[in-house]
């Protein structure tokens, strides 16, 4: 079926997250690993072109909203690409594999020697590398049998026996899937052994050994080695450290738009600190309960229903998604209050995007918005947020119309990179709370040890690596990650 109209408007910063990964057995860890973009920055130097992002959230919205039984429609074709991959290292000897971020899913896993069609190349001028089980002496397979399939699946495979191993099957909300067997195997990463310092450190883990894959993951464009999934399944890296009482089910990141990275951390971060939301109960991602926005400290006057939380409707955070969607209703009264001081501003269409020329600073010249959430938290959007320069003078709204990209989802808010970046986004699963604070995230945090009680920090791009080096034991419970920018020409 063909996708219906965008609405002229919308494409934002790049940003995402990544997962990281402790030790499942022994001392709790902390590690490292550096994130590379997928894609140039929309509106950088040139630039730069901005429909692809939006091509990218068509994609996104599919993974993130499939469990909901929302499909999406867009722009184009979706490109089943993430805006960020991240290099893992996995095997005895250790392999180096560019895995694609996705917050939206749960599993990781990774193309396996046994895919006959799996991309052999990719246009983003990385070295492919299949995984093979047998190829690692501490690899092997997970049958059908073990309690991690079990687990999985609820009861026993139909027909399983001792030699069947235990397979998977992912079909992702834009099409595109995979399917295989479990593994477990070892992953490399660099753990945090001091105020920024890290130690090279190592994690048995179960993943999926990608044997088939369809839709745009079976392409040469954007393609990498697999998918690293951070939901909240029992499928999930953090919940099988979480269960193995090796780190906390919390994690944090910080992305920054400014100098072009941030951190991602598995644990307690104590500086800064945040307030918090509750998440709604069971519901497939990060849903919150918004009361109520304002925009330059004047409230909206919304109908109640805009607020109501349920099946297809509600507030999700993503920091995997690059835009904001927003109900028409929404989407229309803030694009009014925004441009009340400007009403005879000139726009003017760019690759489906509605922008215009301004000279100065837009933080002088419009006002700012605040999102506010059950608890009294309130989520701060700046004109720099949610504006993105594409040339000089010339500015681009990154707010979407989401009335327009699916029936099903028009009642949903979608707040993704473009009103999470530069703060501190903390998602608190052991007491269902998600928080934030405004942040420069090209500082530094405070991560603690909760069996020592001490707080080391954690910089943006200063934690040195060991990546060489024996593994040593584990330091504390918790995982950091950098983020870095990766410009791709």
């Amino acid at each position: 079926m063909a996708p219906p109209p965008i609405a002229p408007v919308a494409a934002a910063l790049l940003l995402a997250a990544l997962l990281a990964l402790a030790s499942l057995h022994g001392a709790a860890a902390t590690g490292v690993f550096q994130v590379h973009r997928k894609f140039t920055r929309a509106g950088g130097e040139g630039g730069g072109n901005i429909t692809v992002h939006l091509a990218h959230d068509v994609s996104r919205r599919g993974r993130l909203l499939a469990a909901a039984d929302v499909p999406l429609g867009g722009l184009g074709l979706p490109t089943g690409s993430g805006l960020y991959y991240t290099k893992i290292e996995i095997g005895t000897p250790p392999k180096q594999y560019h895995v694609q971020v996705d917050t939206g899913s749960d599993i990781l896993w990774v193309n396996c020697i046994s895919c006959d069609k799996c991309p052999k190349k990719s246009g983003l001028g990385i070295d492919l590398m299949l995984y093979d089980p047998k190829g690692s002496s501490s690899g092997s397979t997970v049958s059908c049998e073990q309690e991690f399939c079990v687990a999985t699946y609820g009861d026993k495979l139909p027909g399983c026996k001792a030699s069947r191993p235990c397979e998977y099957s992912v079909t992702y909300g834009d099409g595109s899937s995979t399917t295989g067997y479990f593994v477990t195997d070892s992953l490399q990463y660099n753990q945090v052994s001091g105020d920024g310092q890290t130690r090279y450190a190592n994690a048995n883990i179960t993943f999926g050994c990608g044997a088939q894959q369809g839709g745009d993951l079976g392409s040469t464009n954007q393609a990498l080695d697999g998918i690293v999934g951070f939901g909240e399944s029992n499928t999930s890296m953090l919940s099988q450290l979480a269960a193995a009482g090796e780190v906390k089910k919390i994690f944090s990141h910080c992305l920054d738009t400014i100098s072009g990275g941030g951190i991602f951390a598995i644990g307690d971060v104590v500086k800064p600190q945040v307030k918090t939301t509750p998440l709604i109960p069971n519901m497939p991602h990060y849903n919150v309960k918004m009361k109520s926005i304002d925009v330059g400290g004047t409230a909206l006057q919304l109908p109640p229903h805009i607020f109501e939380t349920g099946e297809k409707k509600g507030t999700i955070i993503d920091s995997g998604t690059t835009l904001t969607y927003l109900p028409e209703l929404v989407y229309k009264d803030i694009m009014a209050k925004i441009f009340e001081k400007h009403q005879d501003m000139t726009f003017r269409g760019i690759q489906d995007f509605l922008c215009f020329q301004y000279h100065g600073s837009v933080d002088d010249g419009f006002p700012k918005i605040t999102f506010h959430f059950e608890g009294d938290l309130g989520l701060h959007v700046y004109p720099h947020d949610y504006f993105f320069q594409n040339g000089d003078d010339l500015y681009c709204v990154g707010f979407q119309n989401g009335g327009l990209q699916s029936k099903d989802g028009r009642d949903m808010v979608l707040l993704g990179d473009l009103v999470l970046s530069n703060k501190v986004v903390v998602y608190d699963l052991e007491n269902q709370v998600i928080g934030w604070t405004d942040y420069n995230c090209s500082s530094s945090i405070k991560v603690k040890d909760d069996k020592t009680r001490a707080s080391y920090t954690v910089n943006t791009h200063d934690i040195s690596s060991a990546w060489r080096r024996q593994w040593q034991e584990s330091l504390i419970p918790l995982l950091v990650t950098m983020v870095c920018s990766y410009q791709i020409f």
